[in-house]
């Protein structure tokens, strides 16, 4: 199991969650008294976790499951939870929809997935919720309501942010690359329908062409040296991923080309190439514990907590003025991975408060 971060790190957080978890046991024994979506049947603590992955092979993923991980040791701490069942889909969609059907057949408590496709794990979704299965699906959605809770920042806002930053840069005129990642997954789509309406609103900004490639660096920069090949005069990279950034730096220094201004999120690799670079950059963060808060939310609903279907995550905005605080903590992670804020029991419940 990967887990992210410094010890150091790790412990004090454990410290502060452990502290939490304990008076939470307290508060939340005994058999739930349903009050959020799917949770339905006696079930009791402690409870078993299913935790449905697409892929593991990203950085990314590996750090979310790392923060999945710590959150359900210290929910078996508190004598919350006492299992937690981890799935590895490759990619494969329709391998992920057999794997939440097994989680199913097993009547585990909960089930924290993000999704390989938006519609096709709609039926297994709603089955599992129709069983009295607390669902809570974060990062990539499902379309169907059929779950205890969606949990992410706005995507549609990412893109639109990242794209108004890139016509501000360019002055409203030039000629762009657009990164996205895979298509059909839904982060990647909805930050790109984001993007349009500022597109469409500035015409003087020409798309030259889009990528669709895995959220890592080398098919990123592989993509972007064919596209140099290509193009000739390019003015800026509207990068939706953070290890798409970094691949398209990389590919532009070894053409020996200028960098031009680049949009992105908090990889570790493209935030140090920023910075190295002198680039002319703009990143938000996909917090990784997304993938912690998940579990928490799943453990509250089955405690007869009221979860909201909908938990929003604010993104921030990392620029010139607060890119030196990311990087001032990189070595706490891996150099292939995502430097995310800390986070805490304290900000899950103000969450989990909207």
């Amino acid at each position: 199991m990967h887990l992210s971060g410094s010890e150091n790190s790790r412990r004090r957080r454990g410290l502060l969650m452990g502290v939490a978890a304990a008076s939470m046991l307290v508060a939340g024994s005994g058999a739930a008294s349903a009050a959020a979506n799917c949770i339905q049947g006696d079930r009791e603590a402690p409870y078993t976790i299913g935790w449905a992955n697409i892929y593991s092979v990203p950085t990314w993923m590996k750090q979310t499951e790392g923060t999945i991980a710590a959150e359900v040791e210290e929910l078996k701490k508190a004598g919350l939870v006492d299992d937690l069942m981890i799935t590895d889909a490759q990619g494969n969609a329709q391998t992920q929809i057999q794997h939440i059907q097994s989680m199913i057949d097993a009547n585990v408590d909960a089930i924290v997935v993000i999704a390989g496709s938006s519609n096709a794990l709609d039926r297994v979704i709603s089955d599992a919720c129709d069983k009295g299965i607390a669902v809570v699906n974060f990062d990539s959605l499902v379309n169907t309501d059929k779950v205890t809770a969606k949990i992410n920042t706005d995507s549609g806002e990412w893109g639109a942010a990242a794209a108004q930053w890139m016509v501000d840069q360019l002055g409203g005129e030039g000629k762009i690359i657009v990164m996205n990642g895979p298509a059909g997954i839904s982060v990647s789509d909805d930050r790109r329908k984001g993007a349009q309406p500022v597109l469409d609103a500035n015409p003087g900004i020409e798309i030259l062409t889009e990528t669709n490639t895995e959220y890592n660096v080398a098919p990123a920069q592989e993509a972007m040296t064919s596209l140099l090949f290509a193009n000739p005069e390019i003015d800026g990279v509207l990068s939706l991923g953070g290890a798409l950034s970094a691949g398209s730096v990389l590919a532009f220094d070894r053409q020996g080309r200028d960098q031009v201004p680049t949009t992105g999120e908090n990889a570790r690799q493209f935030l140090e190439l920023w910075k190295e670079k002198g680039l002319e950059g703009w990143a938000t963060m996909q917090p990784n514990w997304l993938g912690a808060l998940s579990v928490y939310a799943a453990v509250q609903a089955l405690e007869g907590k009221d979860v909201p279907a909908f938990i929003k995550v604010p993104l921030p905005v990392i620029g010139d003025d607060t890119i030196d605080g990311y990087l001032a903590r990189a070595d706490q992670f891996p150099a292939d991975g995502y430097i995310y804020s800390d986070y805490d029991r304290a900000l899950f419940d103000k969450l989990l408060a909207q």
